[in-house]
């Protein structure tokens, strides 16, 4: 019976997790500037990682794959929150540049 349950919390927690991939896709398309599209993309997909790691959670077998699972989603949140940072600040840089260079003299 808790097999049971294990198994359908994770079936629920990936799919979970792959609606919000899907949804952060969406917006990336749908958006209409790169700060609202950079936006949706990074939080969908933290989110759904998360939802997917904590759906496979259940299915570990001992400790140490549990707890890589967590390192892998922690390096994850790290990194694309750094990306999505330096993303938006070249984004800025480039929109301050093209303004100057439009800017009478």
């Amino acid at each position: 019976m808790m097999r049971l349950a294990a198994d359908l919390f994770t079936i629920v927690a990936v799919c979970a997790g792959a609606f919000f991939f899907l949804a952060g896709t969406v917006g990336l398309l749908r958006f209409p500037d790169a700060y609202t599209r950079l936006h949706a993309l990074t939080k969908a997909d933290n989110l759904g990682l998360g939802l997917i790691v904590i759906g496979l959670l259940p299915q570990v077998g001992t400790v140490t794959l549990a707890l890589k699972l967590i390192a892998i989603w922690f390096l994850v949140l790290l990194a694309s929150s750094t990306a999505s940072q330096m993303i938006a600040r070249a984004i800025r840089a480039s929109e301050q540049r093209a303004s100057r260079e439009e800017a009478p003299r």
